[in-house]
């Protein structure tokens, strides 16, 4: 398999956001008797996207090809749409607008000099930077450190992805493990929406799918989700409970690729925490330098 099937996608994207809307939530009239779909019917849809029926079943059965910015729009509006899955809608729509031939964005497998000197220079919190598919190609000490149950796995890069689904340890070193499966989930089914030839990508996606019933469930839901700021909260194995704040930022020079960085605030017991881990981080690669200089 070398990419997701097109057709396949729209059509269980669509019909799962018109399936969780009810015609209350839609600002419909609530007619009674008996309702055979979940949430809004095709012509409601329709109604509410401002189209005909016609047209819009051609659009929920996969053909997206064609269609205008602002039918997407007012299909964007009708099934209430947040930010991620408009964008995803958006992506689908292009791809459909492509005949032939892989996308022409490829996310970078590799991190310049310039930027490994950045990471280094970042003394003061972890910080690494990964791709849209949770593969971390470059990190500082810290960031070592403090992910250091994600880089026992030998497989290099190092995949946070595999780690969450595969790993028995992420549910432990993760405090809201169901949250943070759910959230790995829906970036990566936003990444596949803008690198549908990734076959790196389509080939992460199939080995969680094979080995891992959670993760077949959360692609299956056909949640998207953006990459952002917010807060993490760990249970390091050599320090602790650790609440950061995580700032996450695309690299404009290098598109597909973040610039995460984890810190909290000062007087705070992750801070103390923090400052343990570095602590503990320049040890151990000390420790590391003087077994290879006796070797």
């Amino acid at each position: 398999m070398t990419t997701l099937d097109l057709r396949t996608e729209i059509k269980e994207f669509l019909s799962s956001r018109r399936a969780r809307i009810t015609p209350e939530r839609a600002g419909l009239p609530a007619y009674g008797g008996h309702r055979r779909v979940a949430g809004l019917r095709r012509e409601e849809v329709a109604l509410l996207a401002g189209v005909s029926v016609d047209y819009y079943v051609r659009l929920e059965r996969g053909s997206l090809a064609g269609t205008s910015d602002g039918v997407l729009d007012g299909l964007a509006a009708a099934l209430q749409l947040d930010e991620a899955e408009r964008d995803h809608l958006f992506h689908l729509a292009r791809r459909s607008r492509v005949r032939g031939g892989p996308s022409r964005r490829r996310p970078a497998a590799t991190v310049r000099p310039a930027l490994h000197q950045v990471l280094a220079a970042i003394t003061g919190a972890p910080a690494w930077i990964c791709n849209g598919r949770y593969d971390v190609l470059a990190a500082n000490r810290q960031a070592r450190a403090l992910y250091a149950p994600v880089f026992a796995d030998t497989r290099r890069p190092a995949n946070t992805a595999r780690f969450v689904y595969l790993d028995p340890a992420a549910a432990e070193f993760f405090v809201d493990y169901d949250r943070i499966a759910r959230d790995v989930a829906a970036k990566l089914r936003m990444e596949s929406g803008r690198n549908p030839h990734d076959e790196e990508l389509v080939g992460l996606v199939g080995e969680l799918s094979t080995r891992s019933e959670l993760f077949r469930q959360r692609w299956a839901s056909q949640d998207v989700r953006l990459h952002r700021s917010g807060r993490k909260r760990l249970h390091h194995p050599v320090v602790g409970r650790l609440d950061l704040d995580v700032e996450s930022a695309e690299l404009s020079a290098e598109p597909g690729l973040l610039l995460n960085v984890y810190t909290a605030s000062e007087g705070t017991p992750t801070a103390d925490g923090l400052a343990l881990l570095a602590s503990w981080a320049a040890g151990r690669e000390g420790l590391a330098t003087g077994i290879s200089a006796l070797g």
